[in-house]
């Protein structure tokens, strides 16, 4: 009996010990990085075709709004950013979707507009 209840102390002295550790090791909430500014995206999509395309991101925190300007249509955006992940649409007849990561003065990531998808980089230029 005496074996057992000092196993189980040990069990709940470890229990107690590591989750006061993990409470304390855990990440600060990260702000999102900024974006905001003028972009110019470069797309190839899955049929080839390649496109150039201009953005200019409003960042309210998370929230992002703007502007998209395509060979063939133009509108709004709208969007988020968590820390350095992008996600926005574009508020056009045909709407297009990006997802992507953001790396300084630079994102990529995915694309996709009426069931075709592809590639996507964008460079800030101001």
């Amino acid at each position: 009996m005496k074996s057992n209840r000092v196993s189980l102390a040990f069990v709940v002295l470890l229990f107690l010990t590591l989750g006061n550790a993990v409470a304390q090791q855990l990440p600060q909430e990260r702000p999102p990085v900024n974006v905001a500014g003028n972009w110019v995206v470069y797309t190839k999509g899955d049929d080839g075709k390649t496109g150039t395309h201009y953005v200019t991101l409003i960042q309210n925190g998370n929230t992002l709004t703007g502007h998209f300007k395509g060979p063939n249509q133009s509108g709004g955006i709208e969007g988020t950013v968590n820390v350095r992940h992008i996600l926005f649409k574009t508020k056009t007849r045909n709407v297009l979707t990006f997802r992507g990561m953001i790396n300084g003065d630079s994102m990529q990531g995915n694309f996709g507009i009426r069931g075709h998808h592809g590639t996507w980089q964008a460079q800030r230029t101001n």
